[in-house]
């Protein structure tokens, strides 16, 4: 067994003699605290093995397939359901026969996981809010009796907290959302924070659910502790280090968030070495380089960000895409082209011309939408504003074959692509000189980003803004530009705290050239060492905040079309 992951060391002594059966039921514990729930099962399978009488380890495997905040019961297929459902009762049944042999807490974890699998010959989707209220209602009751037990505020909090997955705040108001048991699931994870404190090692599930239960709030950076010290809580579990990213994006950190992602890409590496791709977590593992590429975008840096989206799309293979049960094309294409947003964040233009499209087009919908979106915007900011228009019509064809099913974490891609559709409009109305036209377009694009679901990263990948205001600067509309920089970096009030992005390069570049135009040079010089500290670690070519625009200053060109357009290559 020595040859295992590295979980740390954290251990919750459960009812057996076996000590393979402990150290297995340890490793399922932390591996579903840590969102990878095919490993947890096996792990409590193999604590079964050491143990059939450990009734602990029984719980597990029903614990361990159940729904998790990252897919809830919805995300399961009617044949995932049925085959699921039997596992479960089959291990909570066995789990509630060897109760009598459990610790008292043992016995009421048992007896409250039981209520959230009640026997029900088909159960429709309606009862699911029910069986997870259940469940809430009895890990209440557990942790009245039990309210030291570090896990036990672990469970409890997750339980509340997957009665509204990705619904515990208000973006808009800073409040908790209606319904939601946001104040609740943060008072008892801050009480098992303040037990953790004397905990050594500590408990990584309470580290990772506080930082979910706060990336939403007002204030994120309540999490800064907890995420750094989930940095080095377990080395081989890669979504624990990712999980502090979470956290960093939002306080502007975006150096920190792709170092951790970095680690987390290291150690998953090692996982699916051993393991292969062909399972849910390669849903976790690509989240690891999709948040590092966003960071790396918002850092201004595009090799990093580019090597990002490549590896990204290389650890999906086109077999598991395929995979019918669960729909794995329905979780993972949307990763595929990230490579494309890359490309148009940094304007290369060329690059995304000669970019393929698929050779199965029904298979990798978004991926051929995604390209038809990047090469329009190519074309008409290269002014072939023709071949522009008709990207645009290409585009919406393959966005009306995207089903609704097809997601990317919380958002359908259809709503996503709906964000496309309204930026390639206002680069082409632009490129006719249909200024107005081309702003109310791009308006809308901020708008419809505005109110995506809440996602780290963001649903889309390069936040309109940035498009908006250089397009705004190069028409002498500096006013409106400034106002559109200050929301975007947090410095005005009208954008919700998770569509800000504090400090990034790209906005910081538009705000103090707008208060130089502006002859607000006091004010440029206070902000100029924020920008000076971004532009340190930003590619030394940018200059404007978005390579849309044609006025930016002269970089060296490629070729004389582009030397015209500003290509930026």
């Amino acid at each position: 067994m020595d040859d295992y992951y590295d979980l740390g060391g954290y251990s919750r002594a459960v009812t057996t003699d076996s000590p393979r059966a402990q150290v297995w039921f340890d490793r399922g514990l932390l591996w579903r605290y840590a969102f990878n729930y095919e490993e947890s099962v096996r792990c409590f399978r193999r604590a079964v093995e050491h143990d059939p009488g450990c009734a602990m380890a029984h719980w597990g495997i029903a614990y361990a397939y159940g729904p998790y905040y990252n897919r809830p019961w919805d995300d399961f297929t009617a044949g995932e359901l049925t085959d699921t459902l039997a596992d479960i009762r089959a291990a909570i049944d066995t789990a509630v026969g060897l109760a009598a042999a459990a610790t008292p807490v043992e016995r009421a974890l048992i007896r409250a996981l039981a209520q959230r699998y009640p026997v029900v010959s088909d159960p429709s989707r309606d009862v699911f809010r029910a069986w997870e209220d259940a469940y809430a209602t009895a890990m209440r009751a557990v942790y009245a009796e039990f309210p030291d037990d570090l896990d036990v505020c672990v469970l409890f909090a997750e339980a509340m907290m997957n009665r509204t997955p990705w619904d515990l705040w208000d973006l808009d108001g800073g409040v908790p959302a209606e319904g939601a048991d946001t104040l609740e699931t943060v008072a008892v994870l801050e009480h098992a924070l303040r037990l953790d404190t004397q905990a050594d090692p500590p408990n990584p599930g309470v580290l990772h659910l506080y930082i979910h239960a706060m990336e939403m709030s007002p204030h994120p950076e309540r999490a800064l502790r907890e995420a750094d010290a989930l940095r080095e809580a377990a080395p081989d579990a890669g979504h624990f280090l990712h999980m502090p990213s979470h956290i960093d994006i939002l306080c502007g950190d975006y150096h920190a968030a792709v170092v951790a992602n970095d680690r987390a890409i290291a150690a998953d590496r090692r996982y699916v070495e051993r393991e292969g791709a062909f399972n849910f977590y390669t849903h976790s593992r690509c989240h690891d380089y999709h948040l590092k590429l966003y960071a790396a975008m918002l850092l201004g840096q595009y090799e990093p960000a580019l090597r990002a989206a490549v590896e990204m799309a290389d650890t999906i293979p086109e077999e598991l895409l395929r995979t019918a049960t669960p729909p794995m094309a329905d979780w993972l294409e949307g990763f595929v082209p990230m490579k494309l947003h890359v490309l148009v964040r940094f304007g290369k233009w060329r690059e995304i011309l000669d970019e393929p499209f698929p050779d199965d087009p029904e298979l990798y919908l978004i991926t051929t939408a995604t390209l038809h979106y990047a090469k329009g915007v190519a074309h008409a900011v290269l002014g072939r504003t023709d071949l522009a228009a008709e990207d645009r019509k290409r585009f919406e064809q393959a966005l009306a074959r995207i089903p609704v099913r097809r997601k990317f974490f919380n958002n359908r891609y259809t709503d996503i692509l709906g964000i496309a559709a309204r930026m390639l409009a206002g680069e082409i109305d632009y490129r006719n000189g249909e200024f107005d036209s081309a702003f109310t377009h791009l308006r809308a694009a901020v708008e419809l980003n505005d109110i995506l679901p809440y996602d780290e990263p963001w649903g889309w990948m390069q936040p309109p803004r940035h498009a908006l205001g250089a397009l705004l600067l190069e028409q002498g509309r500096v006013a409106e530009a400034l106002e559109v920089y200050e929301t975007d970096l947090g410095l005005a009030p009208a954008a919700t705290r998770a569509a800000v992005h504090r400090d990034n390069v790209w906005s910081l570049l538009g705000y103090v050239e707008c208060l130089h135009r502006l002859a607000r040079h006091d004010d440029a010089a206070r902000a100029q060492h924020r920008l000076d500290l971004a532009l340190a670690r930003a590619d030394p070519e940018l200059r404007v905040s978005c390579f849309c625009r044609l006025d930016a200053p002269p970089q060296e060109a490629c070729c004389p079309v582009e030397e015209a357009t500003g290509c930026g290559h």
